[in-house]
């Protein structure tokens, strides 16, 4: 069954990608034969630049898990990905053709498959893409699958999601989801490292999250990020760091349905808020 396109988040132009193609559950086939030499160029270009800025600034997990997407000249068939990663942690990857609504992405994660959208930007948007195409899914999200413990973190992350939606919720725990996997760091013995992949494929944003003295970076407080708006158009105003991965892990376990109540009761804070109870992380 075909579905429609969507129009998510904040933006109000229809998200791109040819939905014609999705099943009901927003899954697609990769048509990886579709893509031209101008499209694997793009993401060999890409893939060599992000993976040189890593060192000292992504964390160690990552950068041991990058080479299990295997090849890096072209772009990967999901298929032979999955034949690594289903027997690493039981995820597989499925193609979407885009943004996909709030149920079916939740639905999709905690039943341990991961959507990656098919298409590549194009050379003109080679330093910034409006939304996540095929080389931030792959690159940015896809090597901490292979992390068991990360892995479980997503699982139980869709889960909740799919509780979440059903209270009117699932703005709240969206934010838990952007500050964590898409923007979260990681204190490390050596300092501060990314691990979220909205800044691990960022040229820009992966060395001014771990290094800038601008943006407040605070211990990760469930409450308090679910409170916080983000930033979709700009670098962030604010990082919530965790210890480790375990930390977030069991973080995560209690029934959030409190929490959704504290915010109802709170109310929500400003991206770049600052609250006497927070524990500032510093530099160096």
């Amino acid at each position: 069954m075909a579905v429609e396109p969507v129009v998510y988040g904040a933006s109000e132009r229809p998200p791109r990608g040819d939905y014609s193609r999705a099943q009901s559950d927003y899954t697609c086939a990769q048509n990886w034969s579709a893509y031209t030499e101008a499209d694997h160029d793009t993401y060999r270009r890409l893939y060599e630049r992000q993976s040189a800025l890593l060192p000292g600034l992504a964390c160690d997990a990552f950068i041991d898990a990058l080479p299990s997407l295997g090849v890096r000249d072209r772009i990967p068939r999901f298929e032979e990905i999955n034949e690594r990663l289903k027997p690493a942690t039981g995820w597989e990857i499925v193609a979407v053709p885009g943004l996909i609504p709030e149920r079916p992405f939740f639905d999709l994660l905690a039943h341990r498959r991961f959507p990656v959208t098919d298409w590549i930007r194009t050379p003109a948007e080679f330093d910034y893409i409006v939304e996540p195409d095929v080389f931030h899914d792959l690159f940015g999200h896809v090597p901490l699958l292979f992390n068991p413990v990360f892995a479980d973190y997503v699982q139980r992350y869709g889960a909740g999601g799919l509780k979440a939606h059903d209270l009117g919720a699932g703005e709240w725990l969206s934010r838990l989801y952007w500050y964590t996997i898409e923007f979260g760091l990681v204190r490390q013995s050596d300092g501060l490292r990314a691990y979220g992949a909205g800044i691990l494929s960022s040229s820009s944003e992966l060395r001014y999250s771990v290094t800038s003295p601008r943006p407040r970076r605070i211990a990760l407080e469930l409450l308090r990020c679910m409170r916080t708006r983000y930033k979709i158009d700009d670098f962030q105003a604010t990082y919530f760091v965790i210890d480790s991965f375990a930390q977030l892990f069991e973080m995560t376990a209690p029934d959030f349905a409190p929490l959704y109540e504290a915010v109802r009761s709170l109310g929500e804070l400003p991206a770049d808020a600052s609250m006497p109870s927070d524990s500032s992380i510093t530099l160096g």
